[in-house]
């Protein structure tokens, strides 16, 4: 079998501060849909705003992880970014750096290896809503 690489592209409506949607089935949906077998995947959100990881999608969870992420890196705090651009969103850059902007999951007989509670999430901590990319990079062999 020869190693294929595609790129594909997902776009997202976000509400911002803090705003965190699953995309796991979207990420699933390209793999199972291209008919890929076995790899990897990368998921790589554009923007210094945003960032992805895995959480167990609960609602428990939606709320504790923007709480943990206020005390860390509170909203009205004065940032130097802030200064410098008078946009008020020094604590989004920090949050998102934190956090990172890619994540690499394998995949194996056209499924994502998640634990059971696992998904993919996309977490937007600007201060506005935002049209956003996320693009989604696999390599691996086809069925």
């Amino acid at each position: 079998m020869n190693l294929t690489i595609e790129t594909h592209s997902l776009k997202l409506k976000s509400k911002g501060n803090c705003d965190i949607i699953d995309i796991t089935s979207q990420v699933q949906e390209i793999i199972s849909n291209r008919n890929f077998s076995e790899g990897n995947v990368l998921i790589f959100v554009v923007g210094s705003t945003a960032a992805l990881t895995t959480i167990e999608y609960e609602p428990g969870l939606l709320k504790d992880y923007p709480q943990l992420f206020n005390k860390l890196i509170p909203e009205n705090q004065t940032y130097h970014h802030d200064q410098t651009w008078q946009d008020g969103n020094g604590h989004s850059h920090l949050r998102a750096s934190l956090q990172k902007p890619s994540l690499s999951i394998p995949f194996k007989d056209g499924k994502l290896l998640l634990g059971t509670w696992q998904q993919i999430i996309f977490i937007d901590f600007d201060n506005r809503s935002r049209n956003r990319e996320i693009v989604i990079q696999t390599f691996g062999n086809k069925k």
